[in-house]
């Protein structure tokens, strides 16, 4: 979300009608960013399909419709049709990794999940369920949502091109050659055991990543947890349907009161299969965040090899430096192999030190011009870093005070339905 965008009110009791899936988008979209200002951007709907992969072997996907509409038209009173387009989830996996690789200090929104987890045990973990299916794609629109307000990477024009050309679109992000710089990324795996001065900020905030993917995930587990034992708390309000109902067959002047009171239970048992499905819209939320921490890590590593490369190319232009002192004065600071040679052998004819001299001038000159180079890198990645780590903690803070806002108003109201159903039952065993 962009700093500039108007803040919008936290959920009240009279705005727990709209639905959770309602929600979750009513959060995500900010007025100040450069492509929202430009295009209205929506995930419409899913669609099931089945055809052939690259191997030639039948499989069923789903494809997300994306329509977008010019804001210019809207604000002048017009409503033109919505350019459309089909999207797979793997073109929206790709254009994602294009987004890391190409600003690697950039916290890079997360996806939905591929396959469900953290979920109650009734609930479907098929990626092909329609529930699950329509949660994505929820999910899908929220992505597109918070990339299209960032202030830096709404401005890209591959993304302009994923919203608006549906054909060679997948050619033109491999042209920009990202993939080669995404299998660079690679040596970040190990530069973390190599930096001798990492940023202790940078640090900090990996720590903290950590700490955040630890505890939303014990937060969903919990919630997990609860779901379940919830599930079975209403289900078994079933039976006290069935009891009062057969009772009231043997009842004649109580009869009535129990059969009503039956039906009470009855609707109560059936209601949480909804009230579930609702909540798992605000776990999504949390589970948003739950990637969002490897999003923050990848910012994290990033620094760690850029400040790795930069200490390398250091270190050897000060080896370098040292061999040009110690050929042009023959003295040998450190032991070497060329050393021992010469002390063996003697020492080179004035024209191969010459000639090693030049050499060596030149590999200086490359090196500080690389030790530069590295220097700047690192020092942007360091300045533009924390600015979009700042931008996300903000980003969090708001999010994460909604989404448990809401959760705790959809708790109490759910909590309030149950005192009415037993409110009713009451009134049912008064009236016998």
């Amino acid at each position: 979300m962009a700093e500039d965008g108007k803040e919008e009110s936290l959920a009240t009791d009279d705005e727990s009608e709209h639905t959770a899936a309602d929600s979750l988008n009513y959060t995500m979209v900010e007025e100040g960013s450069t492509l929202l200002r430009r295009m209205e951007i929506c995930v419409a709907e899913a669609e099931k399909r089945t055809g052939k992969n690259s191997v030639n072997m039948q499989e069923t996907y789903s494809v997300y419709l994306i329509e977008t509409r010019p804001m210019d038209a809207l604000a002048e009173g017009r409503n033109p049709a919505p350019d459309s387009l089909w999207r797979r989830y793997s073109e929206f996996e790709l254009l994602r990794n294009y987004l890391i690789v190409t600003y690697p200090y950039i916290v890079v929104p997360p996806l939905p999940e591929k396959r469900a987890e953290f979920v109650w045990h009734k609930l479907s973990a098929d990626n092909m369920d329609p529930d699950f299916v329509e949660r994505r794609r929820v999910g899908l629109e929220n992505f597109l949502l918070r990339v299209a307000s960032h202030p830096v990477i709404s401005n890209d024009k591959i993304l302009y091109h994923f919203l608006t050309e549906e054909h060679g679109w997948k050619e033109v992000v491999y042209e920009t050659g990202f993939q080669a710089k995404a299998d660079s990324r690679l040596r970040a795996l190990s530069a973390t055991f190599r930096v001798r001065n990492p940023d202790k900020r940078f640090m900090d905030m990996k720590q903290y990543s950590d700490e955040l993917q630890s505890h939303t995930s014990q937060l969903l587990r919990a919630r997990a947890r609860v779901a379940d034992r919830l599930y079975g708390v209403y289900k078994v309000h079933g039976n006290y349907g069935r009891v009062f109902s057969e009772w009231s067959a043997m009842e004649k002047e109580m009869g009535d009161g129990l059969q009503s009171a039956g039906h009470h239970m009855d609707a109560y048992a059936a209601s949480i299969d909804d009230i579930l499905e609702e909540e798992e819209h605000y776990a999504d939320q949390m589970k948003e965040y739950l990637s969002y921490a490897e999003a923050l890590r990848a910012v994290c590593r990033k620094h760690e090899l850029t400040q790795c490369e930069l200490e390398m190319a250091s270190q050897d232009l000060i080896s370098k430096k040292q061999q040009r002192e110690e050929l042009a004065t023959g003295i040998v600071r450190t032991f070497s192999f060329k050393g021992m040679t010469n002390k063996l052998f003697g020492q080179e004819a004035p024209e191969q030190r010459e000639a090693r001299l030049k050499l060596l001038e030149e590999m200086i000159v490359e090196g500080e011009e690389t030790v530069k180079e590295k220097t700047l890198e690192c020092q942007e990645h360091v300045e533009r870093g924390l600015v979009d780590m700042q931008r996300f903690k903000e980003q969090k803070d708001k999010d994460l005070r909604e989404a448990l806002i809401n959760y705790a108003v959809m708790q109490i109201s759910m909590c309030k339905k149950g005192i009415q159903v037993w409110s009713n039952a009451k009134e049912c065993f008064l009236k016998m």
